[in-house]
């Protein structure tokens, strides 16, 4: 079966293959944005589809109940809430996890049916601000690009853009363009596995992007650079951004001193970006996450206008997005600012939607984003609200009163596949949906590519398409004809016939899909908008025609301002939170895969050498983060690859996996004020160590839920056949005693113990006929054992009389196992192994990737084998055959 990724934006293709819920996925070849290949979260889709911990019936209250049953209740406290205070106090909030369908669904519900524009989607948290700074600039929300352009490029900036991790099939054809000779430079506070291998890394400091962008521009201007007779004939406004530039001084000095990077590299990357017109910026969360993100992206755009680089192979401004379907969720009015089809809150826009659903209102204004959203949730502003596929109880900023204003909203439904996220216990009503493997629909990727997602097996338990949940709600809402779809292929007609329906000239355009047939559409291949032909698009404004009234682009006067808020003696750091190579959002899926848990088991802060000294912070012991907002505890990565002043957190852990290590409640909801994004890229922090009196771990075949305490500090990381729950304390041996006491109740009868009082070591184990259930360790002092080997005794039947000593010993018998860390998560190559490669004379990526299969896969382990191969002491080498 030929479908697509779940994952990124990239939007790859997947050739799966299911027996039963058992399933085997490759990349597929054909498929144009990804021709073959899959990254490490891809390959292991297989481990993410079994039926442990999903939602697979309704429930009202915690009781399983029928659908009809939910359905009803759902549109009775909706009508009646928009009755007594009107339909601005109900909300949706969805996601791009949901097919274009889902949200097409969705998005008429609420903005032609209730009216209110009160729907946003959790894309408002990664795209938000390319949206915006795309109308500015070219009148709709138009990504110019296609994925081509990335190879054609002689240049490639990525600006906020950790492509190698988060986006490594793209950065893996790339890197294969660089090869040729392409070049990159990576504008980032971090030094990243893509800064790593770039030829140019401009680590500036805290959001001064536009400080930068607005220099390069000026230095443009300076060389004589500006492609004047492209903006003489496509662009307006470029006198007004050259006055603005003109109220700073934009000497290259200047500019370096305010971004905090040598003027020699900051000369370096002007002279490349006026010497290359086939020039390529790649902007993601780095620019978007922030106060400025909106002036970040124009700033962007207004060098590639100015030098005619765009509607060309091999040049844009180009916006990738985080999510598989944030593109459709933007395109069909899935967020609070936009309508539908790309249309406005204007009256005529208003009226034509209206007329083309038969709708009996239709909103009149932008409804509240994400973060207002939840403010006005908490102040009772909103009173009913549905979630759909998202868990903002993790995943928005300042999440602990998130979680307040879900916990006094007076009706809350969630419709998800997973029945105990971190959002679910605060869900009155809960609906169960499909997942990936069981949706069918489409998806839009990063460059406007249309593709199938299909359906590997049939629904399980009661599970139901997203779209189809909410067309049962709006019929028991008494919005029966409207919402009369029998397929999604129906849905996605209507949505296409919306996108042509009384078209003046918008961009987005899927006019000829709209009589397509259930045949067709289940054989639809992927195609990229505007649909015109047969072929679609592959690159827009190749005429120098923009959807503006006079059809010319916008440039945007930007001015550089500071963070949102700055830094100060109490909290002298900036915290700036991002993802991790192998997880994804809030671990409710890649937590699944156990392959996925190794590289990054658990949440770390990572700290400049220089900031760790003085703060007393150690590698690998647990550190303590705290911000005007809350605090977290992680454990220490001290690294040069981090800006000093900065550290740095992944986003992904929640209560479910780690509560203490959860790094969004830190973050200051500071917002861009026209985009609503929020700056999750720097919060005033400060660290010091944890200082833990105890540490232990446990290990369990079965599932289980530690206490959630700060002062108890636990992680829970997925194993093959079981979970490993690592622990540190502060209290004293009472604190021990009690955590024991509730990992122990209800343990087996037969117990290996050992216990070294004076030490404060303690090692349990618990058996069931021979077989191994439960580990315990704790030790006061000292290090503990490697875990690995414990994890491989819960795969045998029985343990054997050496293992049994081995336990109590707190030692692998044997050789000891390979505990280095993973770095290839595709193939499960461990450090050593690498190391060891180098040694014997492999002396390049490819010679390693040879001799140990590492980064023969999806290559974004790539370059921390480079970082390794430069860490080693010179050997004589031998590169690949």
């Amino acid at each position: 079966m030929r479908t697509t990724c779940p994952y990124c934006g990239v939007g790859c293709g997947v050739k799966a293959k299911a027996d039963g819920r058992n399933v085997s996925v490759a990349g597929d070849a054909a498929h144009p944005a990804n021709f073959g290949r899959l990254c490490s979260k891809g390959s292991a889709l297989g481990s993410t589809v079994g039926l442990e911990g999903r939602l697979l019936h309704p429930t009202i209250g915690g009781r399983q109940a029928s659908w009809s049953e939910a359905t009803a209740l759902v549109a009775k406290r909706f009508k009646e809430t928009i009755a007594r205070h009107g339909p601005d106090s109900v909300a949706f909030y969805v996601s791009g996890q949901l097919l274009t369908e889902d949200y097409y669904a969705a998005n008429k519900l609420m903005k032609g049916f209730i009216g209110s524009a009160n729907i946003d989607t959790n894309s408002r948290l990664c795209m938000a601000s390319a949206v915006v700074a795309h109308k500015l600039a070219f009148g709709a929300d138009l990504v110019p690009g296609c994925y081509e352009d990335l190879e054609l490029a002689d240049l490639v900036v990525f600006s906020g853009h950790n492509a190698a991790w988060t986006h490594p099939v793209l950065f893996r054809r790339m890197e294969q363009a660089r090869a040729r000779g392409q070049r990159h430079v990576v504008i980032d506070p971090r030094r990243t596995d893509t800064a790593e291998g770039a030829d140019l890394h401009l680590p500036l400091a805290p959001q001064s992007d536009v400080r930068l962008w607005n220099g390069l521009l000026a230095d443009l201007i300076r060389r004589g650079a500006v492609d004047r007779a492209y903006v003489a004939a496509h662009v307006n406004g470029f006198a007004d951004v050259e006055a603005e530039l003109g109220k700073v001084d934009q000497s290259l000095t200047a500019v370096a001193a305010d971004c905090g990077v040598p003027a020699a590299d900051l000369e370096q990357f002007f002279r490349w970006f006026a010497e290359t017109p086939r020039t390529v910026s790649l902007f993601s969360m780095g620019a978007n996450q922030s106060a400025q993100g909106v002036a970040k992206g124009s700033a962007i755009i207004n060098a590639h206008l100015a030098t005619g680089r765009i509607g060309k192979p091999g040049a844009a401004p180009f916006s990738i997005t985080g999510q598989p379907n944030a593109m459709g969720g933007r395109e069909t009015g899935g967020m609070a600012t936009t309508l539908a089809g790309h249309m406005d809150f204007d009256p005529e826009s208003r009226e034509r939607v209206k007329r083309f659903w038969g709708a009996p209102t239709i909103s009149e204004k932008p409804g509240l984003k994400a973060v207002e959203m939840f403010e006005a949730i908490r102040e009772g502003r909103i009173k009913a609200l549905w979630v759909m596929a998202t868990n903002p109880a993790v995943s928005l900023p300042n999440a602990g009163k998130v979680r307040e204003a879900l916990a006094a909203c007076p009706f809350v439904v969630v419709s998800d596949v997973m029945a105990d996220t971190d959002t679910a216990p605060f869900a009155h009503v809960k609906l169960p949906a499909l997942a990936w493997g069981e949706k069918d629909g489409t998806v839009t990727n990063s460059e406007r590519r249309i593709s199938r997602q299909r359906a590997l097996f049939d629904a399980p338990g009661e599970a139901r398409p997203d779209w189809r949940i909410v067309a049962d709600v709006a019929t028991a809402m008494g919005f029966v004809d409207a919402f009369s779809w029998r397929s999604q292929a129906q849905v996605f007609r209507e949505w296409a016939r919306l996108s042509a329906y009384e078209n003046g000239g918008r961009v987005l355009n899927l006019g000829p899909l709209a009589a397509i047939t259930p045949e067709a559409y289940d054989a639809l291949e992927p195609v990229q908008w505007p649909v015109t032909s047969a072929g679609g698009t592959a690159r827009l404004f190749t005429d120098g025609r923009y959807q503006t009234p006079d059809g010319r682009a916008r440039m945007q006067p930007v001015a550089a301002e500071g963070p949102a808020e700055a830094t100060d003696p109490a909290f002298p750091l900036s915290l700036n939170t991002g993802r991790v190579r192998d997880h994804w959002h809030t671990l409710t899926r890649t937590g699944l895969a156990p392959e996925l848990c190794r590289h990054t088991p658990e949440p770390y802060i990572e700290v400049h050498p220089a900031d760790a000294e003085k703060l007393g912070i150690t590698e690998g012991r647990l550190t303590r983060v705290t911000t005007r907002q809350g605090e977290a505890v992680a454990v220490a990565k001290v690294s040069e690859r981090q800006r000093p002043g900065s550290i740095f957190m992944p986003m992904h852990w929640g209560e479910t996996f780690a509560p203490a290590g959860r790094a969004n409640p830190l973050v200051a909801p500071k917002v861009d004020a026209r985009s609503g994004q929020p700056e999750f890229k720097h919060t005033p922090a400060r660290a010091r160590p944890y200082r833990e009196t105890w540490r232990g771990f446990f290990i369990a075949a079965e599932g289980w839920s530690a206490p959630k305490s700060l002062d108890l500090v636990w992680r829970r990381i997925p194993q093959a056949g079981c979970q490993l729950h690592e622990f540190a304390g502060r209290g004293d041996e009472a604190e021990r005693e009690a955590l024991r006491a509730v990992l122990t109740k209800g343990a087996p009868v037969e117990v290996l113990r050992f216990e070294d009082a004076g030490a404060g070591s303690l090692r349990e184990a618990y058996l069931v006929g021979g077989r191994l259930e439960r580990v315990l360790f704790t030790a006061g002092a000292g290090a503990l054992p490697p875990r690995e080997w414990l994890v491989e005794l819960f795969a045998a039947s029985e343990l054997t009389a050496q293992d049994r000593t081995a336990l109590l010993v707190g030692r692998a018998p044997g050789k000891p196992l390979d505990a280095s860390p993973i770095v290839c998560a595709c193939r499960g190559v461990r450090a050593s192994r690498i190391t060891d490669a180098i040694a014997a004379g492999c002396g390049s990526i490819d010679a390693v990737s040879e001799s140990t299969g590492a980064g023969a896969a999806c290559g974004s382990c790539r370059p921390e084998i480079a970082r390794l191969i430069a860490q080693s002491p010179k050997t004589e080498v031998r590169h690949a055959a």
